[in-house]
């Protein structure tokens, strides 16, 4: 069954025949040619083995293999075999495998004697190819190669995450538009920038203060206020003056006179109303909103201040403990590394035999053939003297027996008495000898010189250069067992070189007067929040009742206008009264009430708050945008000692609050703006050679020599030296060959004896025809028992031959290419070893290295963005724009803007309420009028006055 090269088996092993000496069987590995080199030249080879003419290359049953441990001899190596068959016979077998991970291969003993079929052309080939494979293992640069050692992410704790402080966001609202209008006319109400020496003399002096200062800065809000006052008192006068006018019959009465005019005039007033009402309406409801959406979020606003500073606080405070717990993280990486020395050593083993044993393989595979090469040789030396003995020996025997059995037969053939035997007595005649291998060269020289060999076992020597090789895993957990355990040594040392950045954090005494600051803040913040609090929910109440009153109003109108339109189109005459219609001049003149008497009311909460949230956005809201606010309490002098908030935080003295501010909004961290008693550098303290000088400096010092290996001892070399001078390949085996291809008798025996048995029967005489036969058993018997018998040996003298003949031409070169092989891999297998062995523990330091800097790179920023960072400090801040500016002002703002429309609103709206009950009401007078005159009414005498 024919096979592939390269062809994987069922558990992933390649199996291929052996590229190295046809003529000696025996099992090789091309795993590691496979795993790290080109596969072509393996694949080439085994290609040619199965080539060669008159082989059929079969794979036999697989038979299971039993494990072995890892790091065992044959451990994780699975080997497939392919025979080579031919004429139904097993010539030889070879074997390719590949190695697993967990264990090495192995070379078999030397095989038997085996022959290979005529002609075969294979052996340069394959030395040729067993060489490039050689020279490309011993050639190749074992330091190039690289680390396959990646290291892993460490996964350390959140050991501070319930302290933050979350950072709050503006967010979108459907009002954001009115927002922008009202910060708009905010800023053309007051234009005026901080009044920074007003604000230095109301905080260090009050009494300084003149009020000509304040109401210069407030300018726009004194004439707002004066406009307030000015609507206070006008509205309800002219609500007393509309009194005193209806208790005269005057200002809502009845039309005097009916023009054709008056139902565009009506049609006109009940527009403007409407559109009055409309705008009134849109603006109540925006005031709604505002005012439920200041009552959300003041009461959680109110409660993040507190919230905020009490987080500040234990922020501060848990800075010990949270930098003993980053410290106390070092286990993980702790124990990665304690885990990961646990395999070091014998990952350098099986990565030193992984790397070395394609070269090593291949030595001892070339050298398991020169043994063959010798074992057979001498074999084949031994069966040609001996055969050519025997064969110059039945020549002599066999030589005066002929020469009577040719007289006797030319006596008999020359008979005139032979009928027709002169035709075969030519052939008589010439019964003489054929080959004489008296005349070939004699080996006796070369079997004399290689008399006692080979004096060593070779295949015990291989053997042990095989073990020996295949225990470089377990010397190397041997060597490097001491090392192991002072590393182990060493990562205890380098947890107390750890525990030093807590040990040595200064903040502890440093951060007690901001903890206290914050403390003090947090207590006197209480009772002005209950108060902020308290007036709120009385704010919210007085809007929610205006707003109801003003839409109390807009149904007065919405009903008036809807049962005054109705009476009109009812009433037949104008003159004529209407209930309906009556009803609906009411509900308006009842509009008009309620504003004059709540427009008061409403203009005076609607100033009150203007004045508490315009200031709040003008003075403060809009100079905390631009950093001004910074620079006023940044400049010395505009804040009073009690309020010296870089001294009561402990702030560095050559910072101030917007530098602090920055800093920490960059991710500063605590001891970078705190005033210490000497500067504190973090990064000097995270510097990774501070933690592994002493670790990488035990890796780097480490040496061992792991590939002491000896393949051949004197004894053997010195036996293929004998071998390569004994003469095997000066014999003339050209003289062998050219006597075999004589015949042992020149004249065929057989066709003789055929013809004198064929003459016999054509005899008329008896004698002659007796005497026919005898001859003829004579020539049989010489035949089987002399002649076949020396054929015998010169088919056994020819195989031979052709073997020490094949082999003569490439012995020097083969013998000494194995020595130089041989030689050379002995002394490049220490210094390869050595070579992996610092590969690898640099592999293994530049792994480990990394796992330090991981945690030495996450201690620095865990403690600069979440342990001890006084980003909490800025988002803060940030927090407290965003909830008083923009969560709290901005719809507070929207609340007075929209309660202001409607009040003002109300003004229009009571005007053309006025003007349109009169149009609901019957006219005094019905006046006929004919183009532009108009007549005089005419009375009728019994119709009374209608009663109002």
């Amino acid at each position: 069954m024919g096979t592939s090269p390269l062809q994987p088996d069922n558990k992933g092993f390649t199996t291929c025949p052996s590229p190295q000496n046809p003529s000696v069987g025996f099992a090789t590995h091309f795993g590691s040619s496979l795993d790290h080199g080109d596969p072509a030249a393996v694949t080439q080879g085994c290609r040619g083995l199965r080539n060669r003419p008159g082989m059929v290359w079969e794979t036999p049953p697989r038979s299971p293999a039993k494990p072995s441990r890892p790091g065992e001899p044959g451990g994780g190596t699975s080997h497939g075999s392919v025979w080579a068959v031919r004429g139904g016979r097993p010539v030889r077998q070879v074997s390719c495998s590949r190695r697993e991970p967990s264990g090495a291969g192995h070379v078999p003993a030397p095989a038997h004697r085996l022959t290979e079929p005529p002609g075969s052309l294979l052996a340069a080939e394959t030395m040729r190819a067993a060489g490039l494979l050689l020279a490309w293992a011993l050639l190749r640069p074992v330091g190039t190669q690289q680390c396959h050692l990646a290291s892993g992410v460490l996964r350390f704790t959140d050991t501070h995450a319930e302290i933050r402080v979350p950072a709050l966001h503006r967010v979108p609202s459907s009002l954001d538009p009115l927002y922008g209008l009202v910060r708009r006319c905010l800023d053309l109400i007051q234009q005026n920038p901080l009044p920074t020496e007003l604000l230095r003399a109301a905080l260090n002096n009050p009494s300084s203060v003149r009020t000509a200062q304040v109401v210069q800065y407030e300018l726009g809000y004194v004439v707002c206020a004066a406009v307030a006052l000015l609507f206070t008192v006008a509205v309800p006068v002219a609500g007393m003056c509309f009194c005193y006018c209806r208790s005269r019959r005057r200002c809502g009465g009845r039309l005097r006179a009916h023009r054709r005019s008056l139902g565009c005039r009506r049609h006109c007033l009940v527009t403007c109303l409407s559109l009055t009402s409309l705008i009134i309406l849109t603006s109540v409801i925006c005031a709604f909103v505002a005012s439920q959406r200041v009552k959300g979020q003041m009461e959680p606003g109110l409660r993040a201040v507190p919230a905020t500073l009490h987080t500040l606080r234990q922020h501060i405070a848990n800075v010990p403990q949270g930098v003993q717990m980053v410290v106390d993280q070092f286990e993980v990486p702790r124990q990665q590394i304690i885990s990961d020395l646990g395999g070091l050593s014998r990952s350098v083993g099986l990565s030193i035999h992984a790397q070395l044993k394609a070269m090593t393989y291949a030595a001892l595979a070339e050298l398991q053939d020169r043994a063959g090469d010798l074992q057979t040789s001498l074999h084949h030396l031994q069966i040609l003297d001996k055969t050519v003995r025997e064969l110059a020996a039945a020549r002599a025997e066999l030589e005066p027996v002929l020469r009577e059995q040719r007289r006797r037969t030319v006596a008999l053939l020359d008979d005139p008495r032979c009928t027709s035997c002169a035709s075969v007595l030519g052939r008589a005649q010439s019964l003489e000898l054929g080959a004489d291998y008296g005349k070939v060269p004699s080996v006796e020289k070369v079997l004399k010189a290689l008399a006692g060999l080979p004096r060593s076992d070779f295949a015990e020597m291989i053997r042990q250069g095989n073990g020996t090789f295949n225990s470089i895993p377990e010397l190397a957990v041997e060597r490097m067992a001491q090392l192991i355990q002072d590393l182990r040594d060493e990562m205890g040392r380098v947890t107390e070189k750890v525990q030093s950045i807590a040990d040595s954090f200064p903040l502890p005494e440093y951060t007690r007067p901001a903890s206290e600051a914050l403390g003090k803040a947090e207590e006197r913040s209480r009772p002005y929040l209950r108060e902020v609090e308290r007036f709120e929910h009385y704010r919210w109440i007085a809007g929610t009742v205006l707003c109801s009153i003003i839409l109390l109003i807009l149904a007065c109108n919405v009903t008036g206008m809807a049962l005054g339109t109705y009476g009109l189109s009812k009433r037949e005459d104008p003159s004529d009264y209407e209930c309906r219609g009556e009803a609906g001049a009411k509900f308006l003149l009842l509009g008009v009430g309620l504003a004059f008497l709540f427009s008061w009311l409403l203009i005076l909460l609607v100033f009150a708050t203007f004045l508490v949230g315009g200031n709040i956005q003008t003075l403060v809201c809009r100079n905390w945008v631009n950093q001004e606010i910074y620079k006023f309490i940044d400049t010395p002098g505009n804040l009073p000692p009690s309020m010296n908030l870089t001294r009561q935080l402990n702030l560095r003295r050559d910072s101030n609050l917007s530098a602090t501010y920055r800093e920490c909004k960059s991710g500063a961290g605590l001891w970078e703006v705190l005033q210490l008693d000497k500067s504190y550098d973090l990064d000097e303290h995270l510097k990774t050679p501070k933690y592994t000088a002493d670790f990488q400096k035990r890796l780097g010092d480490f040496t061992a020599r792991l590939g002491d290996v000896r393949l051949l001892r004197s004894e053997g070399r010195q036996d293929l030296e004998t071998f390569a001078r004994s003469g095997v390949d000066e014999v003339d085996y050209g003289r062998f060959q050219e006597e075999m291809k004589n015949p042992v008798v020149q004249t065929s025996l057989p066709a003789l004896a055929r013809s004198l048995e064929g003459l016999q029967k054509m005899q008329r005489n008896s004698t002659v025809a007796g005497r026919l036969a005898t001859e003829a058993r004579a020539l049989w018997q010489m035949q089987n028992s002399t002649v076949q018998w020396q054929e015998a040996l010169v088919a056994k003298l020819a195989e031979s031959v052709r073997f020490l003949s094949r082999l003569a031409p490439h012995l020097q070169e083969r013998v000494k290419t194995t020595l130089a092989t041989t030689a050379s891999v002995e002394a490049q297998l220490p210094v390869q070893a050595q070579q992996i062995l610092r590969q690898e523990i640099g592999c293994f330091t530049r792994k480990e290295l990394r796992y330090f800097a991981q945690y030495l790179n996450w201690v620095g920023q865990t403690l600069r963005e979440d342990v001890a960072s006084c980003q909490p400090l800025a988002t803060a801040l940030d927090n407290g724009r965003v909830i008083l500016c923009d969560r709290i002002t901005d719809p507070w703002n929207a609340f007075w803007f929209s309660l202001g429309c409607c009040t003002f609103f109300l003004i229009p709206n009571i005007i053309f309420a006025i003007r349109l009950s009169k149009h609901f009401r019957p006219i005094r007078n019905r006046l006929i009028s004919t183009g532009s005159e108009e007549t005089c009414p005419f009375h009728i005498p019994r119709v009374t006055a209608l009663k109002l």
